[in-house]
């Protein structure tokens, strides 16, 4: 019966079957899924204890350890307070033990200077009691017995006295007389030199008369140019192959010259030639300056001084005192001083530096303010001279006493120099010093940047710097300079004052 069963209704029971058993089979997987995962939450729980828990001991552990790094650190400043505590206690006591000592040491001091006041009080009362004693004794007093003995002395001898001093007189002056004269005649014989006065102008030979257009140059360009750059006036006249270039200053007149012998013999003279020209000529005359004072020193031979002062010294054969030239003036007076100094037993080498570097001051006086005795003195402090030397040239003008035999010996033999035959010139002088005062007011005045007087000292013309002295300053500065020119200056005519203000862009082509 059963295998007659309708194939439907064993179809169905087989699925039902299979329903049945599916479900048992599902229901027992997931039981088991469920005890899995309560199996590996339980898992999870664990772990995450045990990490909680190793968490809260490293973090426990590292408490401990920054507590104990922070009790070490504590005792440790606390030690080194400590340790400065003591310190300081110690110092404190050191200290409290030399004030101690010091006001000891004070009042024994206090003591025995109270002693020696007493001492000195003591020996004083003695000495004007022994005074009054010896006084009453003699019935003088001290004056009044000295007094008395040279009287007698006078009078018992006093025959012998005036006959020895009436001698004494006559022979040592006729001696000294004599022996002066010896050594100043001696002296001046043996260096006996030429007397040249140099002039103010300088005379410039030309190869042709059609060398003056060059030089005078378009609209006057050229001569303009040389004047500007040297400072000088450049006089051309009708007189043949011949200029003449006046100023008072030799340096520049020298300038002015060796430029236009190389423009000439160059032939190309025209504003930018001329500017460069004008540079290598002052770069000569500056190497002939040093050279010159080289020669000076050989000559006299008073051995090697600062290489600046050499220059300084070499300056002074462009300058002129009364017209005679201030170098070979110098020159001079070292060789007369060294005869004297070695004829009277002074020292030599003293004497001839002191002579030689007696107007030093003059090489900058125009630029400098003061007299040249005090400029020269500050200039041979500055490049540490012998003080000797320094106190020997000082004294020439008599503005410093005569501190030494040397000083005299200077003084002398300037006044020898100074006073021969021809020597000097006293005109030259006064024009020249005119001239330099102008320059000096100009100079005062502040952006000026070089001023020159020229046309024999009618005019003085003065270049500014354009970045400070704009074209109304410029007129100020003009009438600033003539108001200050007439209220020191005594001068006659009139000078013009002529400010110019250049300014030049300048660029290059490569």
């Amino acid at each position: 019966m059963v295998l007659g069963l309708n194939p439907f209704l064993a179809a169905v029971l087989a699925l039902a079957f299979g329903v049945l058993v599916g479900y048992v089979i599902r229901q027992l997987l997931a039981g088991h899924r469920i005890n899995q995962a309560e199996t590996r939450a339980q898992a999870i729980l664990a772990e995450s204890k045990s990490k909680s828990q190793d968490i809260l001991l490293e973090a426990k552990n590292k408490s401990l350890k920054l507590l104990e790094d922070t009790k070490r650190e504590e005792r440790e400043r606390r030690e080194q307070l400590n340790k400065i505590e003591n310190l300081l206690a110690k110092r404190e006591e050191d200290l409290d033990s030399k004030s101690r000592d010091i006001s000891s040491e004070k009042k024994s001091l206090e003591a025995k200077t109270g002693e020696l006041n007493e001492l000195k009080t003591a020996v004083e009362k003695t000495r004007i009691q022994q005074i009054s004693e010896l006084e009453r004794i003699s019935s003088l007093s001290r004056e009044q017995a000295l007094s008395e003995i040279m009287k007698k002395l006078e009078v018992e001898y006093q025959d012998d006295l005036y006959q020895q001093l009436r001698k004494l007189e006559s022979e040592n002056k006729e001696t000294i007389d004599k022996k002066a004269r010896e050594i100043l005649t001696m002296s001046i014989q043996r260096y006996a030199s030429s007397h040249i006065a140099d002039a103010t102008t300088t005379i410039v030979n030309l190869p042709s008369d059609e060398l003056k257009g060059k030089i005078i140059g378009k609209e006057g360009r050229n001569i303009k140019t040389i004047e500007r750059l040297t400072g000088v006036d450049i006089i051309i006249d009708d007189t043949p192959e011949t200029l003449v270039i006046s100023g008072f200053d030799p340096v520049r007149r020298q300038i002015a010259k060796l430029a236009l012998d190389k423009l000439i013999a160059d032939g190309r003279i025209h504003p930018a030639k001329i500017e460069e020209t004008v540079e290598k000529a002052r770069d000569e005359i500056n190497e002939k300056i040093k050279e010159a004072g080289e020669a000076a020193l050989f000559e006299t031979g008073t051995g090697t001084v600062d290489s600046r002062l050499v220059y300084l010294l070499g300056r002074l054969a462009f300058r002129t005192s009364f017209g005679q030239n201030v170098l070979l003036h110098s020159i001079e007076m070292a060789h007369v001083s060294g005869m004297l100094a070695a004829e009277i037993g002074a020292d030599v080498q003293i004497a001839k530096k002191g002579a030689l570097f007696h107007d030093i001051g003059k090489a900058v006086d125009h630029e400098v303010q003061g007299t040249h005795v005090e400029i020269g003195r500050k200039i041979l402090q500055k490049f540490n001279v012998d003080e000797r030397v320094i106190r020997a040239m000082e004294s020439h003008h008599e503005e410093y006493p005569y501190s030494t035999l040397e000083s005299r010996i200077v003084q002398a033999a300037d006044a020898i120099s100074a006073a021969r035959p021809g020597a000097r010139r006293d005109t030259v002088e006064i024009y020249l010093k005119r001239l330099e005062d102008l320059e000096r007011i100009a100079g005062s005045f502040e952006g000026v940047e070089k001023s020159y007087a020229i046309q024999a000292g009618r005019e003085l013309r003065i270049f500014v710097t354009p970045s400070k002295i704009d074209d109304l300053t410029a007129l100020k500065l003009a009438r600033d300079i003539a108001k200050k020119i007439e209220a020191e200056m005594r001068y006659p005519g009139e000078i013009k004052v002529n400010v110019i203000r250049e300014t030049r862009a300048i660029e290059y082509a490569r």
